[in-house]
């Protein structure tokens, strides 16, 4: 079984791309996801300069490539599911590296950027009900949904 599901804050904007030829949308990121330390031991790694999330890349694929890209941004917080790929290569050394990914199926926007001001809102219905190939990218209207204030929420 290859299933991932992650929340965590996107670590800088989406990058979209389209496939030569078949014009795919594609959209890569990565969202920082905290380790789940205890209060004492997220201590102790933020005193030594320890990171205390992981950071993982995430790429998206179709339509859904396309709202991520217009509807979060650079510390949005984003749920995913999909599953993990890995994929090796030669870099121009000649030395073997291995890239890990998630490919993400669903997607949900916790937090979003509001394309006509800076502010930030809450998404609460998942994407993962449209199939990403007829989902037309429609989040116009909002109302009603407010970002979650919870201080139990790592960053």
């Amino acid at each position: 079984m290859n299933n991932v599901v992650l929340i965590g804050r996107l670590t800088r904007d989406p990058e979209l791309r389209y496939l030569p030829g078949t014009n795919t949308a594609n959209c890569t990121f990565s969202i920082a996801v905290d380790k789940g330390l205890s209060k004492e031991k997220k201590a102790e790694y933020e005193q030594k300069g320890w990171v205390t999330a992981d950071f993982i890349n995430i790429v998206v694929w179709g339509k859904m490539a396309e709202a991520v890209n217009n509807y979060v941004g650079k510390g949005n917080q984003i749920a995913i599911n999909g599953r993990l790929s890995t994929r090796n290569y030669e870099d121009k050394q000649g030395n073997r590296r291995v890239w890990t990914e998630v490919v993400a199926t669903n997607v949900e926007f916790i937090e979003w950027k509001d394309r006509n001001s800076n502010s930030q809102g809450g998404y609460g219905a998942s994407m993962s009900d449209m199939p990403s190939n007829n989902f037309d990218g429609g989040f116009d209207d909002f109302t009603g949904f407010e970002p979650k204030e919870d201080p139990n929420i790592p960053f």
